[in-house]
């Protein structure tokens, strides 16, 4: 298992602790992030929680070009976290490898980006076009979640999108007007069918809770539970830590 470390960029992040202003904070940040156990680093700089600000892509642009310049300082991996074809675009002429699609690729655009670069991509899976509006999962999630995939994976290799795709299990996203306990519930219920998601052969990219409530920490060791390839985290020692015992004691 590999771990993205979460760098961000934007400012009304609810995890306050991961943001970063400029070359010189994100590189600290970072260094503490590979001490911790990172492999790689994701970096946005617009948030997807309920309440932050929509940003232009000039302003997203300025939010990450220092961080990311501090980040590949450190010779890892990192990973730009946008729905932007712009942001996306200059972030990769900067010297970012991975692309965090974050409108899923469903822009042509995008789509055509990830076609000309050839860089690995992360899948995450959202229903709609904007996970500001992410519509309720009518019916099972986990069977929703597979049937999701299994269009889009074709449309992308039909529109020339051949390279590796990691598969993001979407819960990052919401939906955001669900209350905490149906939120978390639905939560449950994805982490716990990660293994449907095996069927495409691809390797599978979760995004893990971050809060230190025990609902959240539960969730935590149910998606380590199912043994994912990579892991977007804030926190990686307790990721590294929680994933030794649960490997340990299986």
């Amino acid at each position: 298992m590999e771990i993205f470390g979460v760098v961000n960029a934007s400012p009304d992040s609810k995890a306050d602790f991961s943001v970063v202003h400029g070359c010189a904070e994100a590189a600290t940040r970072g260094a503490e992030l590979l001490a911790e156990g990172a492999d790689h680093f994701d970096l946005g700089g617009e948030g997807s929680t309920p309440g932050s600000d929509e940003v232009g892509t000039e302003d997203e642009w300025q939010r990450v070009v220092g961080p990311l310049r501090g980040l590949l300082s450190l010779g890892a991996e990192v990973a730009i976290d946008t729905r932007k074809p712009q942001v996306a675009r200059q972030a990769l002429d900067a010297g970012a490898t991975v692309l965090n699609a974050g409108d899923a690729l469903q822009s042509s655009e995008m789509v055509e980006l990830a076609a000309e670069r050839g860089v690995t991509v992360v899948l995450p899976f959202m229903l709609g076009h904007d996970f500001r509006s992410i519509r309720d999962v009518s019916g099972d999630p986990v069977t929703v979640m597979v049937e999701w995939f299994a269009q889009h994976i074709e449309r992308l290799r039909q529109a020339g999108v051949t390279q590796q795709l990691l598969l993001d299990c979407g819960v990052g996203f919401g939906p955001h007007d669900m209350d905490w306990p149906d939120r978390a519930e639905y939560q449950r219920a994805i982490y716990s069918g990660l293994g449907e998601l095996r069927r495409f052969d691809l390797p599978l990219y979760v995004p893990v809770p971050w809060l230190q409530t025990p609902d959240r920490l539960e969730l935590l060791d149910l998606a380590l539970s199912q043994k994912p390839d990579y892991v977007r985290a804030h926190r990686p020692a307790q990721v590294r830590e929680r994933h030794a015992i649960l490997t340990s004691a299986s």
